[in-house]
């Protein structure tokens, strides 16, 4: 497994004091940075500062950078530093529960942010070429009741979708799904996951 010298990671949940898509995602980190001690780590919550995309963020997008106004360029700020923080990493921990069979809305506002054409993705004769390669990404995912991989997981499969499309397919899914069903089962289903993937380092 290549090393990792710089972590971004994003959280998703709405209630993060009591996350335990959070509270996974510290376990990872730790391990991660057992493994990679001089690794630099940059954390996002996804439930601060952002904002849906509109007209005028897309017809900002659409304008040519050097033909864009003032006002334009302002308008894709937020976007320019999202995106500017995936180019920084190599490795991105992404953790997010599952609402209503889908991702957070602040989730997907940062997806429709970070996906845009000419910068983290291009079309080309062949169609679409993601321009971010060469990263790894863990995706811990919290459900409630609906299973991982069944028909009513709309999450899991998307995102990996996502980041395929901006050019990264070296993803790893850590669930611990149907937490109302077993909630210490689950977690530490989780757990061993991240441990099985990323083991301890001996003092």
């Amino acid at each position: 497994m290549q090393s990792t010298k710089r972590i971004l990671r994003l959280d998703a949940s709405a209630n993060p004091d009591e996350s335990d898509s959070r509270k996974l995602g510290d376990h990872l980190i730790e391990q991660l940075k057992q493994a990679n001690p001089a690794a630099d780590t940059r954390q996002r919550s996804l439930n601060q500062q952002l904002s849906f995309i509109d007209s005028s963020w897309i017809a900002a997008n659409f304008t040519a950078k050097e033909e864009r106004s003032d006002d334009q360029t302002a308008r894709l700020g937020l976007s320019d530093q999202l995106i500017a923080e995936l180019n920084w990493a190599d490795h991105i921990v992404l953790t997010t529960p599952m609402y209503n069979f889908g991702v957070p809305a602040t989730l997907k506002a940062w997806i429709d942010l970070v996906c845009r054409a000419g910068v983290t993705f291009r079309y080309g004769a062949s169609g679409p070429e993601g321009l971010l390669k060469g990263k790894r990404v863990d995706i811990v995912i919290t459900t409630g009741g609906a299973p991982l991989g069944s028909p009513v997981d709309f999450v899991s499969g998307y995102l990996q979708q996502v980041f395929a499309f901006i050019g990264i397919d070296d993803v790893n899914i850590i669930g611990a799904d149907q937490m109302n069903v077993d909630a210490k089962a689950s977690f530490t289903r989780a757990i061993t996951q991240i441990e099985q993937h990323y083991p301890a380092v001996a003092a």
